[in-house]
Formats: structure tokens, sequence, C-alpha cells
């Protein structure tokens, strides 16, 4: 280390009063500055070689205050950690400086009887999940990370997942109903934000505050049931997953369809699907197991399982192999597979699937999860699979999905605008400007910000 890194890791170990809790420790450092950002090859390429200069794992809103004044003073740049578990780089520091790690800083303050839960950051999405059953609430959607992920990082890289068809995203009908956050300024402040000023800081990469207490609404408890249903051909397969998804009879918290080969990615699960079919994966209401599985065989479909769901702990455990789980196995299996974030048109989907297929054949791969979006509509959305040659023949897939409009969301770049949750009104940029005045949170990740101070 440097000499100026060596005197800060000497203050910030005085700041916090605990030498374990200031890591520089060379191996864990790179670990803890890491993320899934190797989903992307060209993620993987850019970002390889990008490591802080040390990292702090704060336990109290006191201690993250302290360290952000440090850092404003010294220039030192400052990237927010959550479990590490997102897919785009969130939480990679480009410049070096500090990662705040606040895996640390977990706990769930309450869960409140109207459905509420309160927490630190660092709470683990599942912990949370299984609190909250305790008095008849559960999570309204949750990643298919969910036994790893925190509830911090996922509000400020996450966007949705399980049950987002039955409640829509994280941004969506007030899911999250207040966050805290702690600005970088020369004396950092904890600013709340309620109703629509969420907005401000949700999916913003933690460029323009550090989240520090959450209130996320929940819903009521379901006992649920899982169910694995083949068919021979993906369109029948869609046919049958958009109608179950579709219909406000069935009580549902996952569908979610795989065109073949995708499920045979899946090795620890084999007995439980078709291989060589189109499968479809539901998490649907206990109560409705038998007549979901009746219409599946009404249908053409063949029931492959179903079986009531336990928690976190049942095995199969269907949604390990959902959202971008299903890409995760698929790059276990050939890493030439990388993927994209589509969203098809619920009108026009069968034609845009047909000229997806004409064009790219198998190197295209259909995975659909749908979910509701922001005006209460169940849509197909997707995470197909793409065979990866080059960076330009991805962007020529993605240029062609835009031009038969399917929306693209790319994960393949490494700032807040190309995800596709950057907010057109642009209250995430002027809350950077409020909040972090030199640009030390997370920089570079912001292309607006950049961009925009630039031209001064």
């Amino acid at each position: 280390m440097s000499t100026e890194v060596d005197a800060l890791v000497a203050v910030l170990v005085e700041l916090v009063g605990d030498p374990s809790r200031v890591i520089t420790n060379a191996p864990t450092v790179a670990r803890l500055s890491r993320d899934f950002y190797w989903y992307s090859p060209v993620l993987k390429e850019l970002l390889e070689s990008k490591i802080a200069d040390v990292v702090v794992q704060p336990t109290s809103v006191e201690e993250i205050q302290s360290v952000l004044r440090l850092c404003h003073a010294r220039g030192v740049p400052v990237t927010v950690r959550g479990a590490g578990t997102g897919n785009y780089g969130q939480a990679i520091p480009l410049q070096g400086g500090v990662v705040l790690d606040l895996a640390l800083f977990d706990q769930i303050e309450s869960i409140d009887p109207d459905g509420v839960a309160v927490c630190q950051p660092g709470a683990r999405l599942a912990t949370i999940e299984n609190e909250a059953r305790r008095t008849g609430w559960e999570l309204r959607c949750y990643p298919s990370t969910v036994v790893k992920a925190s509830v911090g990082g996922f509000l400020g890289g996450g966007s949705g997942g399980i049950g987002s068809v039955a409640h829509g995203g994280l941004r969506d009908f007030g899911t999250v109903r207040a966050i805290e956050v702690v600005t970088m300024e020369v004396e950092p402040r904890v600013v709340k934000h309620e109703g629509e000023a969420v907005h401000e800081i949700l999916h913003a990469w933690g460029t323009n505050g550090i989240i520090s207490r959450i209130w996320l609404a929940l819903t009521p408890s379901v006992e649920w049931a899982q169910c694995v249903v083949a068919f021979s051909s993906f369109d029948n397969a869609f046919d049958f997953s958009e109608r179950i998804a579709t219909d406000q009879h069935w009580q549902k918290r996952l569908v979610t369809t795989f065109e073949a080969p995708i499920a045979s990615f899946f090795s620890p699960i084999k007995k439980f699907i078709a291989p060589e079919k189109a499968n479809i994966f539901f998490m649907i209401a206990a109560t409705q197991l038998s007549e979901l599985e009746q219409a599946a065989r009404h249908a053409g479909g063949e029931v492959m399982y179903g079986a009531n769901y336990d928690g976190f702990r049942t095995a199969p455990l269907l949604s390990d192999y959902t959202w971008n789980h299903t890409t995760l196995w698929a790059i276990k299996a050939d890493d030439t597979w990388t993927y994209l974030q589509c969203g098809f048109d619920p009108i026009n989907a069968r034609s845009q699937f047909a000229q997806l297929k004409e064009q790219y054949r198998d190197d295209f791969l259909f995975h659909l999860e749908f979910m509701k979006n922001g005006s209460g509509v169940v849509v197909p959305g997707s995470i197909p699979l793409v065979r990866f040659t080059t960076a330009e023949r991805l962007n020529e897939m993605i240029d062609f999905c835009r031009e038969i409009g399917v929306s693209v969301a790319n994960p393949h770049v490494n700032h807040v605008e190309g995800g596709g949750r950057y907010r057109q009104d642009h209250i995430q940029l002027i809350a950077k400007r409020k909040y972090d005045p030199k640009g030390l949170l997370n920089p570079g990740k912001m292309a607006s910000y950049q961009a925009a101070e630039a031209k001064q």
C-alpha cells in the first residue's frame, strides 16, 4: 500500500474502533470489490482489474457518517456494497478508494402490524421473508439470489423478481415506502425520502447517497406450491403460461417459461423437468395446485412436478433456476452464453418471437418472466439467453430487438442509464448533485452526471 493509503487506513481504524472491520488483506479486498459482473463478457473484460484500496464494514449510521466525512475531506472515492449479488458491476470501484461494505449493518428493526418491514440495508432478503411470515406477511418481490442478497443492494441495483407477476417491481405500487440515506458532504446528513421521493435513490447504484434505513411494504403471506409443466413446443408453452399469468383467477408468485433446451442446463433438477421440451415453472397458491395441473393436462402439457413449497429450504427450489439464475446455469453449461433484458409487446409478442428466431435461430433462446408493469398490466418480460461471439454482434442483437419493438435494458454497460432503470425526469442526477457535490460516490457509474459536469 502507498503511504497515503496507509494513513487513510490508520484513521479509519480509529473511526470504527475495530481493526477487523477495516480490511486491507489483498485477496479479501479483491473479493469484496467484485460482484457477478462476469455474466457479461463485455463487463468481464472492462472490470476485471478494478479493485478498492481498502474495505470498511460499518455497523451504525454514525460510523457511515464518520467514514464519509473523512473521505469527503480527503477526496477519496467510496463505493457501497450490499451482498455483491448484482450482475452489472454496480459495486465495483472504478477508481479504487474505499468499498463501504454494509454486510454487518443488517438488523431488522420491526415488522409493523400494517405490513411494513423496517430494516437496515445489510439485512438479507431471505431473513426478512422468514421473519415476516411469522406474523402473516411476506415479501412482495425478491430476486433469485434471495438467500444471499441484501435489501439495500436490491433497492440500489435490482428491479423485480419472484412475486413481480402479482405485485410489480420494486418501483411500483409503493413497495418502497421510505428510505433514509447518508449524504457525501462536508458534514454528512441523514435524509429521509418518502413516497415519490424514494425514486431519487432507487436503482441509482449508490451513486447519490448511502442507503441506511428502509421501510419496505409487504403483502399477506400465502401457502404456496411449486409446479413444472412441459410442452412439446415453445408456442404452446407460451400460450398456457400467458393464460395463467394474465388471468386474475390464479394466485401466483412465479410464472417462468423456458424455450428448449434451456431446462437441460439445470443439472441438479433434471428428474423434475423435460430437458428436450419447453418448460414452465410456477409458484401457485397451494389450494390451486391440483386445478393448475388439470388445466395444464387439458392444454396438452405434461405435469413433471407438483408439491407444496416450504420456504427457501424446499428441494427442489425452482426459483433457483429462474430470473437471472437461469443465466448462471447456462454459463455453467456453456460459457459462450450470456443474456439480455427484454420487454416484449403483449399484443405482438408472437410476431416478435418469430422475427428473432428467423434472425438468430438457436443463438437466441427465450426465457420469459411474466410481471405486472406499473400500469397493472401483466406483460411478458424476458431474460433471453444469447450466444456471445463479439461485442459488435451483441450490439447488433440489441439494435434488432429495438427495431422490432422489443425493449432492451442493456446489462453489458457499466452505468445506471444503460440498465434501463434510469428516470427520464433526471431525479437521480439531481439527487447526486445535491448529496454528492464532489462526485465521490461510486464515480463513473452515472453517465449523465459525467456528461453534465464535463459541460461546466
